[in-house]
């Protein structure tokens, strides 16, 4: 009975709140399967409009049919935070957790542990279909579909046109390079805003370059941690090192590449006297005349940089996905609630009311979709070439050692990939600690 709607008075109390909070959502009978879904914040809630979250699973609620009825709760802010969170209920068995927004990195870590109930082989295609490639790859662990790709996130080359053109930069022709970038914003005197802070935006520059040089940081993850192989000691390596390096030698990337987050990046390129190029993910768009900058009409976008001309970009990859825990008392219904999560119809209402790109390819080619986002090809053609982080049950200390390594970027050296690896494997061992 404890999964069950028996007690209106509960119901009417929660359906009074989430007129305040928008958490809660409503619509379900009395006898249906309340389903809880542990969410990330997406700003849905303080939308105008309420399209996060919290507004798709009260429309699933009411689209059941009394099958079932979806209630939210609000993890914290920081992903790190969030998986604490979840593990600690989940290692516990709390069965209260249905359904819970995961971020990418994290996937292969609860499925190794159990934490996650097995995708029903009947509705792999149905998770699968009309999904962008890195959705998937970021949802599935050991060659098996763990998780539903929900909505998913890459970052863009941000640029002026004027400074681009004044440099001599055909952006729209072809890969532009890390090294064209620098020598253009060196030669315009403006800024390439990165993120290079000791936190998590910082390993996804790393892999990204890594991978744009046609290598891994993580070459054979492995179940166990024998089977653990690191492709940081690589030319790839290097060459991502040299390129760090580089912006920071040329004091293109701001005055506190260092400190830099998304925020920061942001900051540098709205501000006139600065700005030139930018690497951000797509929400910047909507920040742009929030934050009243007046070039607008002088940025232009396009697919990340080419870490070198001789391979394709690999942009980064970001994102959620729907995971169903272990000990729902429900996994079928629970599976049920996430399709109708990840439909066609919803990632349109995700994409448009919170700005997080959708994981379903046809979603790019909805015309709301392209009026608020005039680049939505640009961004689907990178999601089709984006390059998910390491996959490994080992992911936080793998993230946390090449953040330590690979600080500040001032300090980056031809040497800082194999020291990093060296410091992975030792902190893997028990041999050194973070």
């Amino acid at each position: 009975m404890s999964r069950h709607r028996s007690r209106s008075r509960v119901i009417v109390a929660l359906c009074a709140a989430s007129a305040l909070v928008g958490l809660t959502a409503c619509g379900g009978s009395e006898d249906s399967t309340r389903l809880t879904w542990y969410i990330n914040p997406d700003g849905g809630g303080s939308n105008p409009e309420g399209k996060g979250q919290a507004q798709i699973a009260a429309q699933c609620t009411e689209q059941a049919g009394g099958a079932y009825s979806i209630e939210v709760q609000l993890l914290p802010n920081s992903a790190s935070d969030q998986r604490q969170q979840l593990l600690r209920r989940l290692a516990g068995g709390d069965a209260s957790v249905d359904l819970m927004s995961l971020d990418p990195p994290f996937i292969p870590e609860f499925s190794q542990a159990g934490f996650l109930a097995p995708v029903p082989e009947d509705m792999v295609e149905t998770f699968t279909e009309d999904r962008v490639e890195s959705s998937v790859t970021a949802s599935t662990w050991n060659d098996e579909l763990v998780t539903v790709p929900f909505w998913a996130n890459t970052q863009l080359l941000w640029y002026r046109k004027s400074i681009a053109e004044a440099a001599g930069l055909d952006v729209e022709g072809g890969n532009v390079t890390w090294e064209q970038l620098v020598e253009a914003a060196e030669s315009q005197g403006v800024t390439i805003g990165v993120q290079a802070n000791r936190y998590e935006g910082y390993t996804v520059w790393i892999n990204a370059l890594i991978a744009g040089a046609g290598g891994e940081i993580l070459v054979n993850p492995g179940p166990d941690l024998d089977d653990i192989e690191l492709g940081l000691d690589s030319d790839a390596g290097r060459t991502a090192a040299n390129i760090i390096r580089s912006v920071a030698d040329a004091g293109v990337g701001g005055p506190s590449m260092g400190t830099s987050d998304e925020t920061v990046a942001l900051n540098l390129f709205q501000d006139p006297d600065t700005s030139g190029f930018l690497v951000n993910w797509p929400y910047v768009w909507a920040a742009f005349p929030a934050n009243g900058v007046e070039f607008i009409d002088d940025i232009g976008w396009a697919v990340y940089p080419a870490t070198s001309d001789e391979g394709d970009p690999a942009p980064p990859y970001g994102g959620i996905s729907i995971g169903v825990g272990a000990f729902t008392e429900d996994p079928d219904l629970a599976y049920q609630a996430a399709e109708c999560i990840t439909n066609h119809e919803h990632q349109v209402l995700y994409m448009t009311g919170t700005g997080n790109p959708a994981s379903r390819a046809a979603v790019f080619d909805e015309p709301e979709v392209v009026e608020q986002f005039p680049m939505a090809d640009v961004i689907r053609e990178s999601l089709e070439q984006a390059v998910p982080r390491p996959q490994t049950q080992f992911y936080g200390d793998l993230s946390t050692a090449i953040q330590r390594e690979w600080s500040p970027p001032s300090g980056v050296t031809e040497d800082t990939p194999a020291q990093s690896a060296t410091l992975i494997m030792q902190v893997l061992r028990g041999e050194a600690l973070l």
